[in-house]
């Protein structure tokens, strides 16, 4: 048997015995791809198993992440930090090899994969970042960043619309290092895809400015590896190659349907496969000669000791850009950040304007960016809206692809993954704005930050019916309660200039997940407080304005704390106990100690009143059965945002009546 086939063979065979273990898989693309992977990973992909974060390591993204025991056979047979227990344990719980790959859990994986055409998108922002580097880092002589991005992806992520926009974005920048195989088999869950996916797909990359390479035979190695290299010599635009594949490959009676997509072969079809393909060991024991070729251990040290001799010349040559190089890769601030922020926040605190938040967003970033050369911001084509393109912000363009700020164009999907590839990567970070209510044509992508603790930043604004007359398509309602909604994401709706400094304080110094700031059109008075509250906005929730021994407690959040003050100004004067607490982000209030948090809302005030120009179930777990929420019950509606305001209760008149109501129960 040709090694190459004998190298493939241990990708189906650990395939086969992984999922038929576990009664649960998908057989048909690790079938299909194995071909195609085994001259990827053995003979081209320049990567280092004992150190899966060398940064110029290729990177591989399996798009098509179902298909996930192809990238742990693979893993496994390399020589990472994976054992044959990890592939007999293969979708239980508490495993290294779950059902789809996910980034931080698994070492080799660079990106969670799983949702279609999000690995393709990811992808593109890791070959953004790698083109972006080596532009600002690399010198002559010195290629710190040169290397390639490969995707496996099939029909399915084609089919879904995000890598319509991530394809053309890559076209458009040139990404001539993203190479992106096709398994292009045919079939999909309900079967033969040609009742329902008929794009002339190769036409169609060629129209985004890509470059194709079709009829590949994806089973024989030599025309696998010479499109590959093809491929590797394009110097202006990234490279689709159309690799005709049979899904469920060396099956009798399943291969080329789409009874291999989603279930195990069965026993008997597993065996008989298996004699097909002439493999021939028992399960799960890949012969120690196979074990011997496959492993790449040696051939990576060498590249990344080679990078690492050249990175330390370049250190000595460039000590400047290496000391920056090396904090940027580390995900460090500069040393003086700290100092900066509260200089910034002491400033504001003096100020009596009155800006929107999103305006005191930008305020922000004109004053900080200077100093941080790793943010990279943008836009879906509202940069003039958001706030999001600061006095020193040079637009990418493709002739020269250099600067700190992308036009993602109308492409918030895309945008969203592409920020993830660029946090994934290193070196930068990301962030970028659309409206609030358009959060949910990236709500996937904003959620796949989150489960792989990734620092991406999301300045979101038109944060409420305060939008006005565009009304209620561009009014968002319950985009802020679903994106509290997500785990490990930090969404902060600050309600004047220095609580919007401090969110996006906590929001660069977090490391371990995403971000969301929710900000005002219109402007917002500047609230008035002291050092000790000033210091507690951090804790995501603090007391604004306090009395001893409340009756009552008004909770809010944005633009609406104005009017909590406001009421609570007018009820103490004339003899009630009323507290006012700004709870900016609630997931950080949730995460102080339970005295803090007794301290700011003590469970003997059952009567409390939250105020927010949103969802108003959410705020249900703050007020109880005691308690009511001043919200939105409905979409909104077009009118001036003074008078929509007034229609919905977000008056101090309003709040009077509902607070004096259970001040009077």
């Amino acid at each position: 048997m040709p090694y190459h086939k004998e190298l493939a063979n241990a990708i189906r065979a650990l395939a086969i015995d992984a999922i038929e273990q576990s009664k649960s898989g998908h057989p048909g693309a690790p079938l299909g791809m194995a071909d195609m992977a085994t001259v990827l990973w053995h003979d081209v992909l320049v990567h280092n198993p004992k150190n899966p974060h060398w940064i110029n390591r290729d990177r591989f993204v399996l798009s098509n992440g179902h298909a996930s025991m192809l990238i742990y056979a693979l893993l496994y047979l390399s020589g990472y930090d994976l054992t044959i227990d990890d592939i007999k344990n293969f979708r239980q719980f508490g495993s290294k090899t779950p059902g789809h790959p996910e980034f931080g859990l698994t070492p080799g994986v660079e990106t969670t994969t799983g949702p279609l055409g999000q690995g393709l998108a990811t992808a593109v922002g890791m070959a953004l970042a790698e083109k972006l580097l080596a532009k600002e880092f690399n010198r002559p002589g010195f290629d710190l960043f040169n290397h390639n991005t490969y995707v496996f992806l099939g029909d399915g992520c084609l089919m879904e619309g995000i890598s319509h926009e991530a394809a053309s974005l890559a076209g458009t920048w040139g990404l001539n290092k993203l190479i992106a195989l096709w398994d292009d088999n045919g079939i999909s869950i309900e079967g033969n895809v040609k009742d329902w996916f008929t794009d002339n797909t190769p036409e169609r990359f060629r129209a985004y400015g890509w470059n194709v390479i079709e009829n590949v035979d994806g089973h024989d190695s030599t025309d696998i590896r010479k499109a590959i290299s093809q491929a590797t010599k394009n110097t202006n635009k990234p490279t689709l190659i159309c690799c005709k594949t049979t899904i469920g490959y060396g099956s009798p009676n399943k291969a080329g349907t789409a009874a291999t997509h989603g279930s195990p072969l069965g026993k008997d079809e597993a065996l008989a496969t298996k004699k097909q393909l002439g493999i021939e060991y028992p399960p799960f024991e890949i012969p120690a000669k196979i074990l011997e070729k496959w492993n790449a251990a040696e051939k990576g040290a060498t590249a990344e000791h080679d990078w690492n001799a050249r990175f330390k010349a370049y250190t000595q040559e460039f000590p400047e850009l290496a000391k920056e190089l090396t904090r940027r890769l580390k995900a460090q601030l500069p040393d003086d950040f700290s100092n900066m922020m509260q200089n910034l926040i002491e400033q504001n605190a003096k100020s009596s304007d009155k800006p929107a938040t999103r305006v005191a967003s930008l305020n922000v970033l004109n004053a900080i960016a200077p100093k941080l050369p790793e943010l990279l911001g943008g836009s879906a084509d509202l940069s003039g809206s958001v706030g999001t393109c600061w006095k020193g912000s040079v637009t990418i363009k493709p002739e020269t692809m250099s600067g700190n700020y992308l036009a993602y164009g109308v492409r918030e999907f895309a945008m969203g993954a592409i920020m993830n590839g660029l946090a994934l990567y290193g070196g930068f970070i990301p962030y970028a704005g659309t409206f609030l209510i358009f959060s949910d044509y990236a709500k996937n992508a904003i959620r796949l930050s989150a489960l792989m603790k990734q620092r991406v930043i999301w300045v979101l604004t038109h944060d409420s019916i305060g939008v006005g007359e565009d009304g209620p398509t561009h009014q968002p309602i319950e985009q802020v309660a679903s994106l509290r909604l997500i785990p490990n994401m930090q969404v902060w709706r600050p309600c004047d200039a220095v609580e919007t400094v401090v969110a996006w304080k906590k929001s660069l110094e977090r490391l371990n997940g995403p971000s969301c700031l929710a900000l005002t059109r219109q402007g917002l008075e500047p609230m008035p407080r002291n050092s000790e509250q000033t210091k507690n906005i951090e804790k995501g929730a603090y007391i604004l304005l306090d009395c001893s021994d409340p009756e009552l407690i008004i909770i809010a959040s944005g633009s609406e704390v104005n009017l909590a003050v406001q009421a609570a100004q007018n009820l103490n004067a004339e003899g009630r106990k009323v507290r006012v607490v700004s709870m900016p982000c609630a997931e950080l209030f949730e995460a102080q100690p339970q005295n803090y948090k007794e301290s700011v809302l003590p469970l003997k005030t059952r009567k409390r009143l939250a105020i927010e120009a949103a969802s108003a179930d959410w705020w249900t777990k703050y007020t109880g059965l005691d308690g009511k929420v001043i919200g939105m019950h409905s979409f909104g509606e077009s009118a001036p945002a003074d008078k929509l305001f007034k229609h919905f209760g977000f008056t101090v008149e309003n709040v009077l009546k509902e607070a004096k109501a259970l001040l009077n129960k």
